[in-house]
């Protein structure tokens, strides 16, 4: 069984999910999915020009780890770009940096405070976010 993932920290979330070629719908494009820490890793490697060691840092993280981010995101963007597919920003196992640990309560999940609104009930399942009160779509 492999070993599972740690957390990799990331400084922000896209504003946008999805990119395509301008005057294709979507449902008839190929999609390549980038994960949020890839996206971090291609801000912090390729637009803040950090080296790798210090990208790693700052995503908590090896710098191994941080390298094969990085090249897993490369090409899938080289791939999107080349092959005029869909690239999709989301997932992947990451944590907001601003996030802050409170204890957790029972029954309450992994005890983080909501990086939306600091209420603590607020909590990332599978990519999408929620308030614990509100109706899963």
């Amino acid at each position: 069984m492999p070993r599972p993932c740690c957390l990799r920290h990331i400084g922000f979330t896209p504003n946008a999910g999805l990119f395509r070629p301008a005057g294709i719908p979507v449902c008839a494009l190929e999609q390549v999915t980038l994960t949020l820490d890839e996206v971090e890793a291609l801000r912090l490697a390729d637009l803040n020009g950090l080296y790798q060691e210090q990208a790693a840092r700052e995503m908590e993280i090896s710098r191994p780890t941080f390298s094969r981010i990085i090249e897993a995101a490369r090409r899938k963007v080289a791939d999107a770009l080349i092959y005029g597919k869909a690239l999709r920003l989301e997932g992947g196992v990451v944590r907001m940096k601003e996030e802050t640990e409170v204890p957790a309560e029972e029954g309450t999940g992994h005890g983080r405070k909501c990086g939306r609104c600091g209420c603590g009930h607020h909590r990332i399942q599978s990519g999408s976010e929620k308030h614990e009160g509100e109706q899963k779509s």
